[in-house]
């Protein structure tokens, strides 16, 4: 679906994707940059990482976790010899 840029930058989303995606007047939406934008309702974002994020220091441990225990990962075996 194509939508128009207007001369200050905004676009208007079409009223069957507003309806889809329960977006209304007010809200808050999340973009995310690079080649593409992705236009998220934010409460949606907020669910996703609902309960996760209850202990911030669990959360940070769990996600480093998991990178330092990347066998694939070269740099980090290199560092940790």
């Amino acid at each position: 679906m194509m939508v128009k840029v207007s001369s200050t930058g905004q676009i208007r989303l079409p009223s069957d994707i507003q309806k889809e995606t329960g977006i209304k007047k007010g809200d808050e939406i999340l973009a995310k940059k690079g080649k593409r934008i992705l236009l998220e309702k934010q409460e949606s974002v907020a669910k996703k990482f609902e309960g996760k994020m209850s202990d911030p220091a669990v959360f940070s441990e769990g996600s480093l976790e998991k990178i330092w225990l990347n066998k694939k990962d070269e740099i980090w075996n290199l560092y940790l010899k």
